[in-house]
This record gives structure tokens, sequence and C-alpha cells, in this order.
């Protein structure tokens, strides 16, 4: 007895994975993401470079305001910084002898046409 073996169909799987309109959408999204982060980069450096100008100006001796931006301003210098100088700064001092030192400024990044990103920075740090 020869037994065959019934043929009955077999049922096909779904293939997955991305189409070819998918991969380029997905490129795409990828390509714009990443041209916003290269636009925005810089300006977060020199926000970290603003950042620690200000908390090395409490280990350069300033004690009045004019020395807090003069010593801001050199600080400045070193580190290319260009959004803010040292009259931009608030500087206060405080009942305790200490001075507050604080700056705000507002980058505006161009994107495309008319669309720019804008970004607010600000921050703060005591004296001695």
């Amino acid at each position: 007895m020869n037994r065959t073996r019934a043929s009955f169909p077999v049922p096909r799987r779904r293939q997955a994975g991305l189409s070819l309109l998918g991969l380029l959408l997905a490129a795409f999204v990828v390509v714009v993401v990443a041209l916003v982060v290269l636009r925005v980069v810089p300006s977060a450096l020199e926000y970290r470079a603003i950042v620690s100008a200000v908390n090395k100006i409490g280990s350069s001796g300033a004690s009045t305001p004019h020395d807090v931006r003069v010593a801001f301003d050199r600080f400045a210098a070193v580190d290319d910084i260009q959004s803010i100088s040292g009259k931009d700064l608030q500087v206060e001092r405080r009942p305790d002898g200490t001075m507050s030192v604080s700056f705000q400024y507002e980058k505006r990044i161009p994107l495309y046409g008319p669309a720019s990103l804008v970004i607010d920075y600000q921050g703060s740090n005591r004296v001695h």
C-alpha cells in the first residue's frame, strides 16, 4: 500500500518588516530630528560654558558687582561665549554678605524658512 500524504494548502505566513515607503518615512524622520539636534547642540554647549563661567566667578575673588562682571567677561573671552556678556548679568548683594549672580537670555535657532526654535536659558549661583 502506497500511502500518499494528502496535500492541504499551507497557510501563508504574513511577512514582517518595513515596506519601502515605511523605510523612507522613517529615514525622513531620523534626518529631520538629526538636523534639529545638530543646530541645538552648539547652543546647549554655550549654555554649559556660561554656567561654568558663572560658577568659576566664586573662586575668582570677585567682591563687587563690577568685579563679577569683569571676571565673567574674562571667562567668556576664553570660552568664546557670544550670547551674553558681563553687563547682562544680574548681580545682587544678599544680607548675609554673599552675592547672587543670575542670567537669563533667549536663543533663536532658525530651522527652515519662517520656522525657528526659541530656547529660554536661565541660571544663577551664589558668589562668596
